[in-house]
């Protein structure tokens, strides 16, 4: 009898490490990737201004002056004590809210198309137009909300807010807490829409190729999805617990191995 509990002990044991093992093949990144490769980086695109995205739009010139018609008013509001220190007061820049029909309602210029515009390109665009105005404008642009969503088998799912513009797949995936175990980094699904057409693509991110994708930068308002591996949707629910319940089965076959000896 306690020949036969060890032997079923060690099959349980056995199968348990089955479980909880996964290949390395299946969860690590960039496999491909030699010491010293270099991959030119040409395929980072700034993000199209959509409607919805909230601007921040700073006119500044030698002449302030002449410049503050085309500013919005900066509010002031109190910053209070933190730790009994004393923080000076902070300007916010109030921003432009870009309409569902693409444009913004600017001083002095009146209401602008910005939809599918760049930074960059809304840039030249009012400096052009405010040097009608004042003499050598400088015109700083912001997106306040550039966001993306990451769902499925990351730890932390959720909209992330990001300040700049040059977001990596990989480093939304660290503000998500990277994949769990049973993400596929094989099948990771970005879906890009650029307020007239969504766009997806597939990507394998145990392969370096992924660097050289349109999709390895994402854009405002991407959503990445990982999917969970096969043993994962099978059985999810069994699949998270299978080696706490094993332990537990194992110990109990331990206790009776003992009793009935």
């Amino acid at each position: 009898m306690k020949q036969y509990f060890i032997k079923l002990v060690v099959v349980i044991c056995l199968g348990a490490m089955g479980v909880s093992c996964v290949s390395p093949k299946k969860i690590v990144y960039f496999q491909d990737l030699t010491e010293g490769q270099r991959i030119l980086d040409t395929l980072h695109k700034s993000s199209k201004i959509q409607p919805g995205d909230l601007l921040s739009i700073v006119v500044s010139a030698y002449d302030l002056n002449a410049v503050r018609p085309f500013n919005l008013m900066s509010e002031t509001r109190p910053t209070p004590e933190v730790s009994g220190i004393s923080i000076n007061n902070t300007n916010q820049q109030q921003a432009y809210l870009t309409a569902q029909d693409g444009t913004i309602d600017f001083p002095v210029l009146g209401n602008l198309e910005v939809a599918g515009l760049s930074r960059t390109e809304l840039s030249e665009m009012l400096t052009k137009r405010i040097s009608e105005y004042v003499k050598d404008p400088i015109v700083t642009i912001r997106i306040l909300n550039f966001k993306v969503s990451l769902l499925g088998e990351v730890n932390r799912p959720g909209t992330y807010n990001v300040e700049g513009e040059r977001l990596t797949l990989p480093a939304a995936l660290g503000l998500a807490g990277d994949m769990t175990i049973y993400g596929r980094r094989d099948n990771v699904l970005v879906i890009r829409d650029d307020g007239k057409t969504k766009q997806y693509e597939y990507l394998d991110l145990r392969s370096a190729d992924v660097l050289n994708s349109e999709y390895y930068y994402l854009q405002q308002n991407d959503v990445v999805y990982v999917e969970p591996n096969r043993a994962q949707v099978q059985g999810s629910s069994f699949n998270r617990n299978a080696v706490v319940y094993i332990s537990v089965a194992s110990l109990l076959l331990s206790a009776m191995a003992i009793i009935f000896r």
